[in-house]
């Protein structure tokens, strides 16, 4: 047969943290800054588009004045009419083809005759903002080959006026603008930028660097009082934080204090126990010759001497016992439920002195999910409970009862004697260490380890209210069926 440590899997070689590859990150400052830009990147569009946008619709607006001054400066003419050279100035000033007045008279001024078609029309009278931003798109980055033609009216009042014009100029200016604007924009967003990451710099991220800095230093030290963070005094989120983990981190370090003073005392006690219980062995074997001498008083004694001896040694082994490590990981596993049940009979402990019988109730198909030897030790902890109840105070029908049933995903595990009962003071402290015995020499540790190993099995364990009988019920994770 294989030992224990054969069937163990082999030990994974682990790297220590502080040398494993520091992976590439991003800190907390990094994305603070990528998100400032972004955000000011995104106000600059917002902003930048609509402006150039403008900046066509407010170009075409200026020759459109300029149209309607031109054509007021034709209507003063003698005749209505300009001559070649008035015509040239005031085209060039315009910048345009042709002005056409559409008002009691058509008035036409115009260099040569007017081009058949234009590449686009531009309605400045209802130029909605969607359209004044398609059109400076189209301008910048699908220029017109022909002329294009804009209608609009200088003011309220006055008559339309059309021009024909080349968009070359147009988009001429709009690029220097747009050259001169995202000059500015860079500008602004950078100091803007600036500005906001630092405020955030100031504000959110080094107040955070402090809160994971100290939590770092507490973990290295949690005991030390020292490394307890000390409020800043801030009236907000933060502040609120740094309360909290100061609250934190002094009762935790008071709780391992606390802690670690209770394991030192603990392994004094086992050393103490230890020697005890090697002492009272010696001690029981003189008892048990005493048993031999034929002396009335030494008849009499012994008897108790050797009882006393006993109770002695159970309570330094169970001290001894709950004061190891930590019990280890479980082996979780399926496995039939009806044969362990069934094994807590051989281990209860009973004698001639105390002839109980043992009842197992569980169908053959019923399994747990669980450590075997775990659950084992527990159900044995609570089956000799109940043999030495009844044992103390014989029952005229000593039974125990482990009746196991399946309800959906859950196995309940029913463990019932009929001895004395449980007394009011030991329900109260029934699962803590060294308070919930009521007999005579006992420690009340085999219900806290029952229901210690039960816990690592993802279990509960409760004591159901009965009348006169104690009857425990464990609650499993059933296995999978078949």
């Amino acid at each position: 047969m294989k030992s224990r440590a054969e069937h163990q899997a082999p030990p994974v070689e682990t790297i220590p943290a502080t040398q494993r590859p520091a992976r590439p990150r991003l800190g907390l400052s990094g994305r603070v800054f990528l998100l400032t830009i972004a955000l000011v990147g995104l106000c600059e569009i917002l902003i930048y588009v609509p402006t150039v946008a403008n900046y066509r619709v407010m170009w075409l607006s200026d020759r459109i004045a300029a149209a309607h001054v031109a054509a007021l400066v034709v209507d003063a003419s003698p005749g209505q009419t300009a001559s070649k050279d008035l015509t040239d100035r005031l085209l060039t000033g315009v910048g345009a083809r042709a002005v056409i007045v559409s008002g009691a008279t058509r008035t036409v001024i115009a260099r040569d005759a007017l081009p058949e078609t234009v590449s686009r029309v531009v309605d400045l009278q209802s130029n909605g903002w969607t359209h004044s931003i398609a059109g400076a798109w189209s301008t910048l980055f699908r220029p017109a080959e022909a002329p294009i033609r804009v209608i609009g009216k200088h003011q309220d009042g006055f008559t339309p006026v059309e021009i024909v014009l080349d968009e070359a100029p147009l988009r001429n200016a709009m690029v220097k603008f747009c050259l001169r604007l995202l000059g500015t924009s860079m500008i602004v967003a950078a100091v803007v930028a600036g500005l906001v990451f630092l405020v955030l710099q100031r504000f959110i991220v080094r107040p955070v660097r402090l809160l994971v800095s100290n939590i770092t230093a507490f973990a290295g030290s949690p005991e030390a009082t020292s490394r307890i963070i000390v409020p800043s005094g801030r009236n907000d989120e933060v502040g609120d934080a740094e309360v909290a983990l100061a609250e934190m981190e002094m009762a935790l370090a008071d709780e391992l204090r606390a802690k670690r003073h209770l394991a030192d005392l603990g392994l004094s006690v086992s050393k103490i126990n230890h020697e005890m219980r090697n002492l009272l062995t010696t001690a029981q074997l003189l008892g048990d010759r005493l048993e031999g001498v034929t002396d009335p008083v030494v008849q009499r004694v012994a008897p108790r001497l050797v009882a006393t001896l006993g109770r002695a040694i159970r309570f330094c082994e169970e001290t001894l016992a709950y004061g190891r490590a930590t019990e280890r990981h479980p082996q979780k596993r399926t496995f039939p439920l009806a044969p362990l049940l069934a094994d807590q009979a051989d281990l209860s402990g009973r004698g001639p002195d105390c002839p109980v019988v043992f009842r197992e109730i569980c169908a053959p198909d019923i399994t747990v999910h669980a450590d075997p030897e775990q659950l084992s030790r527990a159900l044995a902890n609570l089956v000799r409970n109940a043999v030495e109840a009844m044992r103390a105070a014989p029952s005229p029908t000593p039974r125990v009862t482990l009746e196991a049933s399946r309800v959906g995903d859950s196995v309940t595990i029913l463990v019932t004697d009929t001895g004395p009962g449980l007394p009011p003071k030991a329900r109260e402290h029934l699962f803590a260490p060294f308070k919930g015995s009521t007999r005579p020499g006992g420690t009340g540790l085999g219900l806290a380890i029952a229901a210690e190993l039960i816990g690592l099995n993802d279990g509960t364990i409760a004591l159901d209210q009965t009348p006169t009988s104690v009857q425990f019920r464990i609650t499993l994770p059933a296995g999978k069926r078949a």
